[in-house]
């Protein structure tokens, strides 16, 4: 009789392995450092090594397993294959087969966006909804679809990269992908750092943000909350950039809401409140009333949905 499944989140930094019950409760997670040396090549053998010391710490045989579930921080195609994970070394191949073969079990794959989406969708801010966007914003932005309850990846693995949608003509401040003038750029936690530094060089406004001698995003809001000048105009612009992006968004997929994850979601309903007054500026008449929620997970989106992948 199968009982449980694992979810796996694989991050540049950090693994998360979540052990899982069949009807979606977690019952013990763990988590260690990414061993990015060497192109990767330790980071499945880790994974299977932890996976079975799981199963034994709970007495549970290979054959009560339904699989594994893994999202990983790269495009995926057809649910086996990493093209290729640039903070992991450029790591990739055919994951899948790989930590099959050294786990004995069925392992399916999303990108990990797409992961926390479908744990979001399932267990956290999009439950009870039949499609939702999900969007993480934090060092970069990324994002998971999900329409009529079914994941959307795309060809390439590359559907809900909203962070590449462009909002800035082409300049010469290239973005990771190689490409310039994305939302990525202008809008995530680093993105507000970059408008801040370059918004204090070019006007004397007194601001609170020069006293900092290493400005972060949370610098930014935190002041921006405080009604600081320079902070707010910053703020607004970012949110403002996240409102006509997530507008574009839903003339595409029509979602019956936008769910907000990541770093920045820390800043609560200062956040969701300004990207819907833009939204609503730039979305299409009726969309306009489209929801926004913040995600419930946290840092366990990844392992839920991922477990998802090979529970649903």
């Amino acid at each position: 009789m199968k009982t449980h499944a694992f979810g796996v989140d694989l991050g540049g930094t950090t693994t998360k392995i979540g052990l899982f019950t069949v009807d979606g409760t977690l019952v013990k997670k763990v988590e260690f450092p990414t061993d990015t040396k060497d192109q990767g090549e330790a980071i499945l053998p880790n994974i299977a090594r932890a996976v079975d010391e799981m199963m034994v710490g709970r007495g549970i045989a290979p054959f009560e397993v339904v699989g594994i579930g893994m999202g990983v921080p790269g495009a995926v195609l057809n649910d086996n294959y990493v093209l290729r994970c640039a903070n992991l070394n450029n790591w990739g191949g055919p994951v899948s087969d790989e930590l099959g073969a050294l786990t004995g079990f069925t392992v399916k794959l999303a990108n990990d966006a797409n992961a926390a989406a479908l744990g979001e969708y399932f267990n956290g801010g999009g439950k009870g909804y039949n499609s939702i966007v999900f969007t993480t914003i934090g060092t970069g932005i990324g994002s998971g679809i999900i329409i009529d309850g079914k994941l959307i990846p795309g060809c390439n693995g590359a559907a809900g990269e909203i962070g590449h949608i462009k909002v800035a003509e082409p300049n010469e401040d290239i973005c990771g992908c190689g490409k310039s003038g994305c939302l990525e750029r202008y809008a995530s936690a680093n993105g507000i750092v970059r408008q801040a530094i370059k918004a204090l060089s070019s006007t004397s406004t007194p601001s609170v943000l020069r006293e900092f001698e290493e400005l972060t995003c949370k610098d930014v809001i935190d002041s921006a909350r405080d009604g600081d000048p320079i902070a707010l105009e910053v703020f607004d612009n970012t949110t403002k950039l996240l409102g006509k992006a997530f507008a574009t968004v839903s003339c595409v997929c029509d979602p019956d809401i936008f769910v907000i994850g990541g770093g920045m979601s820390k800043a609560g309903d200062f956040l969701l409140d300004r990207i819907r007054k833009h939204y609503r500026e730039y979305a299409f008449p009726f969309a306009e009333d489209t929801e926004f929620a913040l995600a419930k997970l946290e840092n366990d989106a990844g392992i839920y949905g991922a477990v998802h992948m090979i529970l649903k």
